[in-house]
């Protein structure tokens, strides 16, 4: 062999050898990074037992798994939870998979979730935007991952802060537990222990029955996440009696997303092995036609299944949503019609109607008043005996897939049997039979069923007639406002479904005309004492009496001539005169006779008795004699 021959041989067998190691190379290993919070040692109130030891659980399973980096913190404070929560930023961003797993105390305040590190102080409302750190901020320490973020929340314990916490506004909403959450991000999963809005129990043991369900099924090997999450539901519903219900919000695609990649197998005995869809049966068409049904949610739906399925399990629990659905059509009714009893009422109280009309509208008010409670309690128990029914047949369910999947595989001849078997007849018509159940538009439907919940919590005053117009959309901003929601306005959903349904009371408030006060869920017509009158401000004034104004009489007062007449001094007179009186009962009491009077020049006296005065001509100023003393 020659020497070219030999260099094509050399860069042929470095080839062969290249290809060789590229094949057997193990295949692209996911990296997958894990932080771990875990807060039990709390400053500022009861310490709990439970969250330190359900992290240290978290992070030993994690690490069993396989995870490359699995962060473990304990007892954080704030400063060094935002520290540890940047740092983990940093590793996301070259993860496929982000996982933050946090037990300990959180709050929603105003439709927003905050975790509380050791060290907060909530005296306050507001101050759990400055000593608690939000559920976005976790968001966007994962936001980085390229494949899956997942958050895990034991974190819907009873709160200690939010008995004790100050309200510095009254609309702002603290509620119980967390509330629900929509991922705007892709590839996002947040699952809390506990469905929104409600409460998880820490333990009667060593760790809480939500921790020990996630470290039984989340390291399974090839378990698609989401179905992980549905076999800790089960178990947590079933190790608490149903009390506790596990909730995950957000989605993923359609392909599996295991947190454990399962373990690589030979071709041929993947081959043998592969399991093979079970063959149809009656029971299992019953199952997925009854699921298409409810998930549709309305009464034609449900006929169209009973129509195919008049008998049987599924069939019992189609009539009990129908009872529900009946119920609720006559709740809505009733109410209807006790809005409409009640206005004429007050339209007859404010006209001033004949007593007999009003007494009459009256009765009529109170008997659909009493229907319609009578159909509220209805609806209640027909709504809870539809929901136990659905809570025991999902249980069930569950049950079965859990039975199937642990059940042995047949043989390959079998399976290739089955897979060549045409399917039987009756199975093709009722196929096609859900396919037109399908067809039809549910949007109708939905937006009625919101306008009528927005009903009931009083946010909406008009009429239930499916379309979503701008007068529903202000009764959703309504909702939003006083509930303390961020809903989409200017859609109804199935999530706005269950949103306004987990209200069980009034939410909006009852506005009423002028004249008319709010009296529970109706407006009754103020009736102010006797002396009180209806002021511009909807509230009884008392009526103020007019005092008596003194009035000018002319007849009766004294004119000003004669005012100054009197008070004016009198002159005493220079000289005697006749006009002048004289103090003749002074004399006559002296002694005088005649009770007449002599005056001379100098002073007066009484005459003398038996004597009498005689005009003898003369008198006045100068001295001349006038009146002279004549005795006998």
């Amino acid at each position: 062999m020659n020497g070219s021959g030999l260099l094509n041989l050399k860069r042929l067998l470095l080839a062969v050898a290249a290809l060789l190691l590229i094949v057997c190379q193990p295949a692209y290993a996911e990296k997958r990074v894990a932080l771990v919070l875990g807060n039990s040692a709390y400053r500022n109130t009861a310490p709990l037992a439970n969250p330190v030891n359900d992290a240290s659980v978290m992070a030993a399973t994690l690490k069993n798994a396989g995870f490359d980096v699995v962060d473990f913190r304990k007892d954080l404070p704030a400063v060094e939870t935002r520290r540890a929560l940047r740092e983990f930023a940093d590793l996301a961003r070259e993860a496929d998979i982000a996982l933050v797993y946090y037990a300990g105390h959180g709050i929603e305040v105003d439709g927003a979730n905050y975790l509380i590190p050791v060290d907060a102080r909530l005296e306050r409302d507001t101050d759990v935007y400055d000593e608690a750190f939000s559920l976005d901020r976790i968001l966007v320490a994962i936001e980085p991952a390229r494949k899956l973020r997942l958050v895990i929340l034991d974190a819907c314990r009873d709160n200690p802060f939010a008995k004790t916490m100050k309200r510095t506004l009254a609309t702002r909403a603290i509620g119980q537990g967390l509330a629900k959450v929509e991922p705007t991000s892709p590839n996002v999963l947040i699952a809390y222990s506990a469905k929104a809005g409600s409460t998880a129990a820490d333990g009667d043991g060593k760790n809480s029955p939500f921790t020990i369900a996630l470290s039984k099924f989340l390291p399974t090997p090839g378990l698609d996440v989401r179905r992980a999450f549905g076999y800790v539901r089960d178990e947590v519903l079933k190790t608490t009696n149903n009390r506790q219900e596990p909730f995950v919000y957000g989605s993923l695609g359609g392909e599996d997303v295991p947190l454990v990649p399962a373990p690589a197998k030979p071709a041929a005995a993947a081959a043998v092995a592969a399991p093979t869809a079970p063959a149809p049966t009656p029971q299992s068409e019953a199952r997925r036609d009854y699921e298409l049904a409810l998930q549709i949610g309305n009464k034609s739906a449900m006929n169209a299944f009973l129509a195919q399925y008049p008998s049987g399990y599924y069939a019992n629990l189609a009539r009990l949503q129908l009872e529900k659905f009946s119920a609720e059509d006559a709740r809505v009714a009733a109410t209807e019609k006790a809005r409409l009893a009640e206005q004429e009422r007050a339209r007859l109280a404010a006209e001033g109607a004949q007593k007999a009309q009003q007494v009459k509208a009256e009765a009529d008010a109170k008997a659909a008043e009493a229907a319609r409670l009578a159909a509220e309690r209805a609806k209640q128990v027909a709504q809870e005996q539809a929901s136990a029914a659905e809570q025991k047949r999902q249980a069930d369910a569950a049950l079965a897939d859990r039975a199937a999947t642990n059940k042995a595989v047949p043989d390959q001849a079998a399976t290739q049997a089955a897979a060549a078997s045409p399917a039987p007849p009756a199975a093709s018509e009722k196929t096609t039979a859900v396919a037109a159940l399908a067809t039809g538009s549910p949007e109708v439907d939905v937006v009625k069923s919101v306008q009528t919940e927005l009903r009931r919590v009083g946010c909406l005053t008009g009429t239930v007639d499916g379309d979503w117009n701008a007068a529903s959309q202000r009764s959703l901003t309504l909702f939003n406002r006083y509930a303390g929601t961020k809903l989409d306005i200017k859609t109804a959903s199935v999530d706005t479904l269950d949103a306004v349904k987990l209200k069980q009371s009034r939410v909006c408030p009852l506005v009423c005309e002028h004249g008319y006060k709010a009296d529970g869920d109706r407006c009754s017509r103020i009736v102010c004492a006797e002396g009180s009158f209806l002021n511009d401000d909807n509230e009884c004034e008392k009526r103020r009496e007019r005092k008596p104004v003194a009035k000018r009489d002319s007849d009766e007062r004294p004119s000003r001539r004669d005012r100054e007449r009197a008070f004016r001094p009198q002159r005493e007179p220079q000289v005697p005169s006749a006009d002048i009186p004289r103090p003749q009962g002074r004399a006559r009491a002296e002694g005088g006779g005649s009770g007449q009077i002599m005056c001379d020049a100098y002073l007066c006296r009484p005459v003398r008795h038996g004597c009498h005065l005689e005009y003898r001509g003369g008198g006045g100023p100068g001295g001349n004699v006038g009146n002279v003393e004549v005795c006998n």
